[in-house]
């Protein structure tokens, strides 16, 4: 009998056609009705990832987070991914997002006691192969995202033939790949078609998944979403539909790894025009990329010999306005102008913190030097 995992998500990008503050409202709007859902509907599991948003919350609006603390611990909220947010996945060195896993994964273990073990970037513009290393070099078992895919006039176009596959890196290292069959969202009321969709479309799939809730501005499961998915369940007796998590797909995935397809490539390309657009985002996300990276050798070096303490704060904060720039609409060009000038402002303030840093270094190493003749 083929078994569906439905994956209730709310895609969100923290900035895009709107500003970041626009973005954590719409965050603390998406989270409470999610939270209320999983509270109500027996069997309901909400899905979302990407620690910024969560850190919204928890500043912004306390008690929100405290109860979606309550319903992780008891299994009705799931913590997916675990990263600081959805990177762009080709331009980032392999170093930065190794950052992004491990500040994300800092934060959903302190505040969560959660470590996912399934990547999540649904919406990012390709990902490269070096991934690979990093995800199993992690401990990440899979890897779910979206795109490449193809579509025209609505109908999905299935170049490759199949979803699931074993992804190969540069030195060997393997994790699962699920390409899913469409996009990641589906629209106001169009929850029950998208599964309609995914029946006709996928089958004959054994082990399926599908992502569904309002997403790209928020949103997530809505009502009447959720109540029509729950009826159409109900009527379906050949298939086993379940409300799941990533985890528990690639967990049954696993058992037929050794008939999976592999692949030895990148997953790309994907609207790599977007690639040519505002560069100087692009120029100063690599200077500040650079500068983390050389004030962080410097300052531990001088930490290391007891000539300063390390500035852990400061080097966290400039870390995540690193990260946040990080972001698959930030780096391509993808965002509206007021947007790109709030991106350029936060690599400015990572750059001002990470100055400040490199010259105390600077100072504590060359201390005790002979002085001008």
């Amino acid at each position: 009998m083929q078994k569906i995992h439905l994956i209730s998500n709310a895609h969100l990008d923290p900035v895009w056609l709107w500003r970041w503050d626009e973005g954590a409202a719409e965050a603390i709007s998406t989270f409470r009705v999610a939270a209320e859902f999983c509270e109500t509907y027996d069997g309901f599991v909400f899905n979302h990832n990407e620690a910024v948003l969560y850190q919204w919350v928890e500043e912004y609006e306390p008690q929100l987070f405290k109860r979606i603390q309550a319903l992780v611990k008891a299994g009705k909220w799931h913590i997916m991914g675990g990263w600081y947010l959805q990177p762009d996945c080709n331009m980032p060195a392999g170093e930065g997002i190794i950052r992004q896993i491990q500040q994300g994964r800092q934060y959903f273990k302190e505040k969560f006691d959660c470590v996912p073990n399934v990547a999540v970037n649904v919406d990012s513009f390709g990902h490269s192969r070096g991934l690979v290393q990093i995800l199993k070099k992690t401990g990440y078992d899979g890897y779910l995202f979206c795109r490449p895919l193809r579509e025209f006039l609505g109908e999905v176009i299935d170049e490759w033939g199949y979803d699931n596959f074993r992804w190969k890196g540069y030195d060997g290292s393997e994790v699962l790949g699920h390409r899913h069959y469409a996009i990641y969202n589906s629209k106001l009321g169009k929850g029950a078609e998208k599964l309609q969709n995914y029946l006709e479309v996928r089958g004959s799939v054994p082990k399926g998944l599908m992502l569904w809730g309002i997403g790209d501005h928020g949103g997530g499961p809505s009502r009447i979403d959720l109540n029509e998915i729950n009826a159409m369940i109900e009527t379906i007796s050949d298939r086993q539909i379940i409300h799941s998590t990533p985890e528990a797909f690639f967990r049954e995935l696993k058992e037929e790894k050794d008939a999976l397809p592999v692949i030895e490539h990148d997953l790309n390309p994907w609207a790599p025009g977007c690639y040519t657009t505002q560069g100087e985002i692009k120029r100063k996300f690599r200077e500040l990329e650079n500068e983390m990276f050389l004030t962080e050798k410097m300052i531990s070096h001088a930490a290391a010999l007891d000539l300063c303490p390390y500035p852990k704060e400061t080097m966290k904060e400039a870390e995540q306005d690193m990260l946040f720039s990080q972001f698959h609409d930030i780096i391509p060009g993808t965002v509206i102008p007021p947007a790109m000038e709030d991106s350029l402002r936060r690599m400015a303030h990572g750059l001002e913190l990470l100055a400040r840093v490199k010259t105390k270094a600077f100072f504590a190493l060359t201390k005790g030097q002979e002085k001008a003749k």
